[in-house]
């Protein structure tokens, strides 16, 4: 629930109340979004601190501090007298987010599940994937009721009465920083390897072609002829189709190697973007493809949960996530002026669905080709969920 509530309140409520900020403030829509966006850079980065925080610390300190700081952080939005205060409250904002969005909560929940951490995990993104279906008509409502500062407002007092307490009092487990049971390489090495930096070259540009997809949907559909209606729609199932290809991942985790796993899930994606692409109608199955592609993200979004845990076991994944997360977090960042300017420029959304598509099968390829530093060896050591106790 504490991670459904932080992106409800930190990312999801902006996507509504963007239009309201810039009527209100007379800021342009760009310098609104920049802001944002920036604030999405800076959290990006600042996961791979996080990350080195939370492999010593544990959860508790590094969530419950990201939590008190979006607080703060959304107040300040809230409240921001001038464009220069607001940017610092999304920047400030974005430095929360590093310990309250997914991946401190991935690397608790692989630390402690160990073997079990893949159920974990799934269960976490089926909860928080509801996030923008709480969130968005509950901050529609309450814009339209009590403008956007005080909407913020409100949404800050949840997000301390929610968060807080739970990443307080909740994180309690015993949290051992210790190194592996079978020796391995440190950190550095694995860092610079050939499979670490192809297997985060191909999340990075799935990333940026899985959130800049995500944006243009319905532009996209809209120049297909498709309805405005139809095409709320289709986003709209296209993230229910998340929540299915979720629970579709801990059978694929049994049955393929991490590798072929994430190359065929990011194949899978591009190909329903070229679909889109290329595809003119009928509605019902542009909505089809876009459920398909819906559930690729969903899977995908469990691949970066489980790849460096997959490949480096359980014990150094904090670390490792921070650094493997970062450029992803910077992709997803900059995805829709991406895809806006690739729009512009062939003047066409299908091209740029086109685009896309190439992206996506090069991340695909990127995976596949990507060693995979457990053959032959086993998986890496995984402490037994049942020797974790709260």
């Amino acid at each position: 629930m504490s991670v459904t509530v932080s992106y409800g309140v930190l990312y999801y409520a902006f996507t509504v109340l963007a239009p309201a900020i810039s009527d209100d403030t007379g800021w342009s829509a760009t310098a609104v979004t920049t802001a944002f966006s920036a604030g999405s850079l800076a959290g990006a980065l600042a996961g791979i601190s996080a990350g080195r925080v939370l492999q010593r610390h544990g959860p508790r300190p590094v969530m419950t501090g990201g939590s008190l700081l979006g607080v703060g952080a959304v107040t300040l939005v809230a409240l921001a007298p001038s464009y220069p205060a607001f940017v610092v409250g999304w920047l400030l904002v974005g430095l929360a987010s590093a310990g309250t969005f997914y991946p401190p909560a991935f690397a608790a929940l692989t630390h402690w599940y160990g073997a079990g951490r893949v159920r974990a995990i799934t269960t976490l993104t089926l909860v928080a994937g509801f996030a923008s279906t709480i969130f968005a008509p509950l901050t529609a409502g309450l814009g339209e009721a009590l403008g956007w500062r005080r909407t913020y407002l409100v949404l800050a007092v949840l997000l301390l009465a929610v968060t807080v307490p739970a990443h307080a009092w909740a994180l309690r487990r015993p949290w051992h920083h210790r190194e592996p049971a079978r020796p391995g390489p440190p950190d550095r090495e694995i860092l610079t390897s050939r499979p670490f930096l192809l297997l985060t070259a191909s999340a990075t540009l799935a990333s940026l072609a899985m959130y800049a997809s995500l944006v243009n949907l319905v532009p996209l559909l809209l120049d297909h002829g498709i309805g405005l209606q139809v095409a709320a729609w289709a986003l709209g199932l296209s993230g229910a189709g998340q929540v299915a290809g979720r629970l579709a991942y801990p059978a694929l985790d049994h049955r393929v190697r991490p590798n072929p796993r994430a190359a065929a899930i990011i194949v899978v994606m591009g190909a329903t973007l070229a679909a889109l692409a290329i595809v003119p109608g009928p509605a019902l199955v542009l909505v089809v493809v876009a459920v398909l592609g819906g559930a690729a993200r969903g899977l995908f979004t469990l691949v970066g949960a489980t790849l460096v845990s997959d490949h480096w076991g359980p014990h150094r994944y904090a670390a490792l996530n921070g650094v493997f997360h970062a450029p992803i977090g910077i992709a997803a960042a900059l995805a829709p002026a991406f895809g806006a300017g690739i729009a512009t420029v062939t003047g066409s959304y299908a091209a740029l669905f086109g685009i896309l598509a190439l992206i996506a099968l090069v991340a695909g390829g990127l995976a596949a080709i990507a060693e995979d530093p457990t053959a032959g060896h086993g998986s890496p050591t995984d402490p037994s969920p049942s020797s974790v106790r709260a």
